[in-house]
């Protein structure tokens, strides 16, 4: 139930971003999930791919410091009120958001929010006692 994903830290200057998505796509890998954060001196680049090892190995290979974490990726409706429904959720259950993501699935119906949460085995229990779908990695890599 948890998605693998990459973290990449990137200098915060022209091209840099340019580098990984070359040096990936040189590998194949595909860049299903991608969330960008900066500060005036570098960037953190997460990274939902379809080959976990193959683009780390690769990103590393040409000097990129990178990390790999779990996280959730839970897919809620795409309308008004569906991410109140599952942060109220969460916060029922005293779960702290490290931080989160989001984008909306092709056919439109759902978006799909990723998740890092402190405490993640106890975040996957309480969405999945309120009925909240929780998308595994082979899912989420082949959207």
């Amino acid at each position: 139930m948890k998605v693998e994903q990459l973290s990449i830290f990137i200098e915060n200057k022209s091209g840099r971003l340019a580098e990984v998505t070359r040096i990936l796509g040189e590998a194949g890998i595909n860049i299903r999930v991608l969330s960008l954060a900066d500060t005036s001196d570098f960037g953190i680049l997460r990274l939902i791919v379809d080959k976990v090892e193959q683009a780390k190995f690769a990103l590393k290979e040409k000097g990129f410091t990178v990390d790999k974490t779990e996280v959730v990726a839970v897919e809620v409706p795409d309308r008004p009120g569906g991410m109140a429904n599952i942060l109220q959720s969460i916060d029922n259950n005293q779960i702290n958001i490290e931080y989160m993501y989001a984008f909306v699935e092709r056919g439109g119906g759902n978006a799909v929010i990723i998740f890092r949460f402190d405490d993640t085995e106890k975040a996957i229990e309480a969405l999945k006692s309120n009925g909240f779908n929780i998308i595994d990695g082979q899912q989420l890599y082949s959207m």
